[in-house]
């Protein structure tokens, strides 16, 4: 494979997380780092959106200071 993997492009997609709520659009061929976790995978980039979009509030991760 060359060029980016996290372009938008034919494959699988995932969505993990770690325990601190992030969560990152992931590919599956590449190794899952180390503390997260996968919570979907589908066929389509879109999908992956969606259900990041649909299970994720929108304020998880924001930094509080």
């Amino acid at each position: 494979m060359s060029g980016n993997p996290f372009d938008d492009g034919e494959g699988d997609w995932l969505v993990v997380t770690d325990a601190d709520g992030r969560h990152a659009l992931w590919r599956p061929h590449l190794p899952v780092p180390k503390g997260w976790r996968i919570v979907y995978s589908g066929p389509h980039r879109d999908g992956a959106l969606d259900f990041v979009e649909q299970n994720v509030p929108a304020t998880a991760g924001t930094p509080t200071a």
